[in-house]
């Protein structure tokens, strides 16, 4: 389906779509209560909370989860809870396990595939917040990963609904495009933020024997860090094996709950082949997808050519539509 996004006239080029919203702008404060929450093999992921103004007993719920080298300070993340909060919503931004400035506790961490912890956090919101409705977003990895486990759960994924950004459907095709031209600048980025963690990390944390910690701070590119530290940190057998498995596109006939994804062609951390063919996805799973955007990016033209971030707008709107009660139903229809 196409997508009602205009870029602004300014701001079209792939680059500046994704690097200017980081740079036109501060990232907003968001007055988290973090909590910690222990998991059951010792290790811990944090979470922040962010409730609505008013003291509301049956604001629905979101869960937001950040992209890779991200947090619970993202500034797509931080913004799109502000808007969910002036909406009513309670929010729930997760710092996903070995993300943020302190190290978890265990070799293993966040990952494109670590359903399993995606999947614990939202039983827990379920169990937390039974009555309400629930809903998550998820931001690249984090898409990639909320996705994953939508598709693994199935039916009993206990959320109403769900939307992902920017998500790299096959993994190994994008590592490699991230190793060509300009390209290489984002995968320089995101290397250097991760050899950061694991040099806050270990040794305070041991590897398992076959990790390589010398060679993952000296890799040049995502393959050869994660041959030599995700793989053998996260039970697989190597980077192949991990882009394999963790790839999203490929449990998307899975979903049951009602879900939006965002995408733009010109994603300059992708290549536009990885985009699935929307006849192949189930009744469930709606597909955007825009000839512009970039990468988490989708800057538009407000009043007076003022920069809009169009995400943080659409997103809250069509979560709102989709959890309307059945009364409403024609405003649902109105905004889809």
């Amino acid at each position: 389906m196409t997508i009602p996004f205009q870029p602004h006239p300014l701001i079209r080029q792939a680059h500046a779509q994704t690097a200017l919203p980081a740079l036109l702008r501060r990232t907003p404060h968001v007055d988290w209560r973090v909590e910690r929450l222990e998991l059951s093999d010792g290790d811990f992921i944090d979470i922040g909370h962010l409730p609505p103004a008013s003291a509301s007993t049956d604001a629905p719920v979101a869960l937001l989860l950040h992209g890779l080298g991200g947090g619970l300070d993202s500034t797509y993340l931080c913004a799109t809870a502000l808007r969910l909060r002036a909406r009513g919503w309670y929010c729930i931004g997760v710092q996903q396990r070995g993300a943020g400035p302190a190290p978890n506790q265990l070799a293993r961490s966040y990952n494109h595939g670590a359903s399993d912890d995606i999947a614990w956090i939202l039983q827990q919101m379920a169990q937390r917040f039974p009555e309400r409705r629930r809903a998550a977003i998820g931001w690249s990895l984090g898409g990639n990963v909320l996705l994953k486990t939508l598709g693994e759960m199935g039916a009993r994924a206990p959320l109403d609904a769900a939307a992902a950004v920017s998500v790299p459907f096959r993994l190994a095709p994008c590592v490699d495009h991230l190793q060509r031209g300009a390209a290489r600048a984002y995968q320089s980025y995101l290397l250097r933020g991760l050899k950061a963690g694991l040099r806050r990390k270990h040794g305070p944390v041991p590897l398992p024997p076959d990790a390589d910690l010398e060679a993952a701070l000296a890799a040049g590119n995502f393959r050869d860090f994660d041959n030599a530290y995700t793989a053998p940190c996260n039970d697989y057998a190597d980077a192949e094996d991990y882009y394999e498995r963790a790839s999203c596109g490929q449990y998307l006939e899975g979903i049951r709950v009602p879900t939006r994804i965002i995408h733009a062609l010109d994603d300059p951390m992708m290549v536009p082949e990885i985009v699935p063919d929307p006849a192949s996805l189930p009744k469930t799973v709606e597909l955007l997808v825009s000839p512009r955007g970039g990468h988490v990016g989708f800057v538009a033209a407000g009043q007076s050519g003022v920069p809009r971030m169009w995400l943080e707008h659409s997103l809250p709107e069509w979560l709102n539509a989709r959890l309307q009660p059945a009364k409403d139903a024609a405003v649902v229809r109105d905004c889809a």
